[in-house]
Order: C-alpha cells, then sequence, then structure tokens
C-alpha cells in the first residue's frame, strides 16, 4: 500500500468533518496499533494525552508528560500511519505562545488534527483539575493555534468541559472558540441528547465528543444529525494491551496467586503508583490553613 502524506491524510480528516456521519476513533499509542486500526477500517485514531501519559511515564494523567515527550510518540505514530489521527495535545503545555510551539511540532509529526482545551492545567495551588481558563485566555490560545499552523489541511478544535459549568456559559466558550477560528470543537461532559441539543444548536462547525461509552449517546445516526462527527469512546485497545502483558508475563513467570482477577483498570492504578502522586499534590499543593 502506497504511503499516504501528511497533507492526504490532512484532508481524509477534513473530509470526514465534512461528511454527514458519525465515526468513532481508535486509539493509537504506538505505530503497530496505528497500523492495526487502519487496516481494520478505522476512519480516525486518537492518541490520547492520558494514554501517553501512561504509555511513556506509566504515570497517571497530572499533565506530567511534557511537550517534546508527547510529540516524540506523536512523531513515531506519525511516521507510519496510514489513517489520519488526532492528537489529544491538553492545554498546549501552557499559554498562547506555547500553543504556537505545540501547533508547530505537532504539525512537524504528522497529526491530521489536535485538541487544544480551556482546562487550568496543570491544576494550580489549592485548585481543583477541572477548573477552567477565561475564555479570554481560551480565545487567545485558538487564535494562536491558527496562526502557528503552516499546512491549512491541520485541523484546530478546540475542547472545553460542558460538564462543569451552566450550559449558558458552555454557548457561549464554544460560540467564543468557533469566531476564534477553531475548525471544530470538542466536548466532555456531555450528559445527554438534551444537554447536546442545547448547545450544538448554537454552533456551525462540526462536533467531536468524549463519551467514554456513555450509553445516553450511543445513537451514531442522531449524533450526525446534530453534528458531532468525532466521538471518543475511551481507549480500550490500551487498557487492553496492559491486561494482555501483565496476563502473558504472569504466565511465563508460572503465578497463580489471586491477583490473575485483576482487571486492566486495577493493574493501571497499581503501576502508575498515584497514591505517591497524591501525596505529593496534597503535601505540596493543598492549601494549608
Amino acid at each position: 500500500m502506497p504511503k499516504k502524506s501528511h497533507s492526504a491524510l490532512r484532508r481524509n480528516f477534513r473530509e470526514l468533518l465534512a461528511a454527514h456521519k458519525c465515526v468513532e476513533t481508535a486509539s493509537v499509542f504506538d505505530p503497530m496499533s496505528a497500523r492495526i486500526a487502519a487496516d481494520l477500517g478505522f476512519e480516525v485514531g486518537i492518541l490520547g494525552g492520558s494514554v501517553a501519559s501512561l504509555q511513556v511515564l506509566a504515570a497517571p494523567d497530572f499533565a506530567l508528560i511534557t511537550l517534546s515527550e508527547f510529540v516524540e510518540q506523536a512523531t513515531r505514530i506519525g511516521r507510519v500511519a496510514q489513517l489520519p489521527f488526532i492528537a489529544d495535545a491538553d492545554h498546549g503545555y501552557g499559554n498562547a505562545l506555547n500553543v504556537m510551539r505545540t501547533v508547530e511540532e505537532l504539525e512537524r509529526a504528522g497529526v491530521a488534527a489536535l485538541t487544544i482545551e480551556d482546562t487550568l492545567l496543570p491544576a494550580q495551588f489549592g485548585r481543583k483539575s477541572t477548573d477552567l481558563i477565561s475564555i479570554e485566555e481560551g480565545i487567545g490560545k485558538v487564535k494562536a493555534a491558527v496562526e502557528a499552523r503552516v499546512d491549512p489541511e491541520l485541523s484546530i478544535i478546540a475542547r472545553t468541559n460542558a460538564g462543569v459549568l451552566p450550559t449558558k456559559a458552555i454557548i457561549e466558550r464554544t460560540q467564543a472558540y468557533e469566531k476564534a477560528g477553531a475548525d471544530g470543537i470538542c466536548m466532555v461532559g456531555i450528559s445527554d441528547f438534551e444537554h447536546l441539543e442545547q448547545i450544538s444548536e448554537n454552533l456551525r462547525v462540526p462536533l467531536m465528543l468524549v463519551t467514554y461509552g456513555n450509553p445516553k449517546l450511543s445513537d451514531s445516526q442522531r449524533l450526525a444529525d446534530l453534528g458531532v462527527r468525532v466521538v471518543v469512546a475511551g481507549h480500550g485497545a490500551y487498557f487492553a494491551s496492559i491486561k494482555a502483558t501483565y496476563d502473558s508475563l504472569r504466565a511465563q513467570r508460572q503465578l497463580t496467586h489471586s491477583t490473575s482477577n485483576l482487571s486492566a483498570t486495577e493493574l493501571t492504578h497499581t503501576y502508575t503508583l498515584p497514591e505517591s502522586y497524591m501525596a505529593w499534590a496534597k503535601e505540596f499543593m493543598d492549601v494549608k490553613e
């Protein structure tokens, strides 16, 4: 199969955004998974920020991975990918100027699209990890991302959390990001179709949802009718690979103790040592009375 250029894959992704259908992403976390996803006919893949943190650092999703580490993993995937893939670029690794660097590096890595979210990351001293930056700062990040791209086929998708603010405030944010030049809007925290309808009717750009398999949002035709073009249901393939690795190595060591029944989620919790990070956060980041 002849290799497609990065621009060709980006055009493929834009065609997906323009079509009246909703597709589900494949979790691609290394070159092999990207090749498998393309061979199985997936239209688009995604390199998740949380997955990259697990794959590169074996660390929980606490915004610990650096831009260079994330870009290195995206570059490995982009080198072989035969399907367009989205990079979950978190908050752009800093302010609007950092966002410009992020776009420059990920474009060179070969991504077809990237999401920039308005979450205040990393979590600030004494603050929640779901805090959002101001609309003004979010607009600045979107504009900076659009300014930084060289290939006009690269899609810039602004992401926000629709579950932490009233619907009216989310509509205001998403409309502002659309006006700032975002090619699409990504939302996490949409609870059901009624919630989605209230927001989508105010937007013209294509939508991307992170649903984590929410059964209340399982009708792909209805999603398509409401402007949703891409759904991220989770990263099951990656977590299945963790479970398979554990089970294979256990069998090799001929181990029979009770941990054989650990789920992928439990294994991830065990081997990323989240208790250590939580203890450090409590010691160094919590507000003291």
